[in-house]
């Protein structure tokens, strides 16, 4: 029996919130994305329209509207939460009480003609996005993939400065020395009451190393948002980016989000308007780069494909992953229109835990598959390297479930947009020193127009980034399984 990486995804994220966020898979009809059970979400100023006309139509519906409340609270993103349904966990895989909510405004919004409800979708490193795959121990001796790139001579430390909205970072991080820049807030809890090391614990870790490597003098921060199995609703990220940020006289030159969603109909994030708006109106010194999700697919990826949007022109960067020879695009990387570049994103090498005399255990969740999940042609992270996992032969009812266990002493190798994503901040950050560029939207617009190795590879529609330290390593093709 193959794995069912989004059902094994769902218990981890739902186990991790805990009671008071209660989960759906949706849309209805075929399970793509997560989102907050039982509610849904409107702007401040149209929320208290759009209770009503829930109400007036669960009345007409139902018989009755009980349960329907909007939650007014303090909300920097300027959307609140309208309550439609019960915390019940008996059904995940359909929300009938948020389907008819948003059916019931959609006479309200075809008199207004815009959208005035959204599901309060959640963003995830996860759930079909990133990691593609999980980590791999590599010893203590080995270099990080990037090699960690000289500093350039004369370049003040830290002139560019990079927020990187991720898991956090785990305890003694700078026993790595190439992240003497990086700063933190909140330490990642990394270990379970087993003392084994949490699922996606050191993501954030790895993406500031990669970040390190490439770009030496950059000056990196890391926010410790997503806390629930690297998941955070899109409400609840818009208000922690602009209850964050607002407060600063500048924001940083680069954000580094390597998280997103798929959502309704292919829809932006309500959530997160505010930020993106504040963003393109009131901040041109930074530009958000995103991951371009691991869905194998050309389906619409948010926040990244905002990327194409016109509205944000320029403001946003989404990456894509190139398989481990750099020759084509990885078999999960998400693809399109909306996707600006591609950059390395199969079998990186970075920090994942500190360098300590006793290594860290960690047990595989989800199994490998025996052929590539997206129909690649190649030894693709679906299959390579193979591993049983925890969660998989549970949800098999295996007979001879069992634990795999690897311990990691500092370095892991790791794929996914995630990690392709921080390698075109890094980009972008050197092409602003070394060419004295202050602005970093100007910075990504020359670097992304410039004639560069590796361009058009293999037909893909957007230019490849390629840092000058990263080592390919060679592909084998595999048969296809149907």
């Amino acid at each position: 029996m193959a794995p069912d990486r989004f059902q094994e995804q769902f218990d981890q994220i739902q186990a991790a919130m805990g009671e008071e966020v209660v989960l759906a898979a949706g849309p209805d009809d075929s399970p793509r994305f997560l989102y907050e059970k039982g509610c849904v979400l409107a702007r401040r100023e149209e929320a208290a329209e759009v209770t009503q006309a829930i109400r007036s139509a669960f009345r007409r519906d139902r018989g009755s509207d009980r349960g329907v409340e909007l939650q007014e609270e303090e909300s920097p993103s300027g959307v609140f939460r309208i309550r439609v349904g019960p915390l019940d966990r008996a059904e995940r895989w359909s929300d009938r009480d948020v389907s008819d909510a948003l059916r019931a405004v959609d006479e309200l919004e075809r008199a207004n003609g815009r959208r005035m409800v959204s599901r309060n979708h959640i963003v995830s490193i996860a759930v079909n996005c990133c990691p593609g795959d999980e980590p791999v121990p590599v010893a203590r001796c080995g270099p990080p993939n990037p090699a960690v790139v000289k500093r350039v001579a004369g370049a003040a430390a830290g002139p560019v400065s990079v927020l990187v909205i991720d898991t956090g970072l785990v305890e003694n991080y700078r026993s790595h020395p190439w992240m003497s820049l990086v700063e933190g807030e909140g330490k990642e809890i990394e270990l379970d009451s087993e003392g084994i090391l949490k699922q996606y614990v050191g993501h954030g870790t790895f993406i500031a190393g990669l970040i390190s490597a490439v770009a030496p003098s950059a000056a990196i921060t890391v926010k410790g948002a997503l806390v629930n199995a690297g998941a955070i609703s899109e409400k609840d990220l818009g208000d922690l980016l602009l209850g964050e940020m607002r407060p600063l006289h500048r924001w940083p030159d680069i954000i580094n989000l390597s998280a997103g969603t798929l959502s309704t109909d292919h829809r932006t994030l309500m959530g997160l308007e505010g930020f993106m708006r504040e963003l393109v109106t009131d901040h041109p010194e930074t530009l958000l780069v995103a991951a371009a999700g691991n869905n194998g697919s050309d389906e619409r990826f948010h926040p990244a494909a905002y990327a194409d949007d016109p509205d944000y022109a320029g403001a946003v960067v989404s990456v894509g992953a190139l398989r481990k020879d750099g020759q084509d695009r990885a078999c999960f990387s998400g693809h399109g229109p909306w996707v600006t570049a591609y950059a390395p994103g199969e079998h990186l090498v970075s920090a994942f835990t500190a360098v300590d005399d006793t290594p860290v255990p960690y047990d595989y969740q989800h199994s490998t598959y025996d052929h590539c999940r997206y129909g690649s042609a190649y030894d693709c992270t679906c299959q390579f390297p193979p591993h049983r996992g925890e969660l998989s032969e549970k949800m098999a009812a295996s007979p001879n479930a069992i634990r795999e266990r690897v311990r990691f002493d500092g370095l892991a190798q790791w794929s996914g947009t995630s990690f392709s994503a921080p390698l075109v901040v890094g980009m972008i950050v050197n092409h602003m020193v070394r060419n004295n560029v202050t602005g970093s939207r100007q910075a990504a617009a020359e670097l992304l127009s410039t004639p560069l190795s590796g361009r058009g590879v293999q037909g893909l529609p957007a230019p490849t980034l390629i840092p000058s330290t990263w080592t390919p390593s060679s592909v084998q093709s595999v048969p296809v399984v149907l």
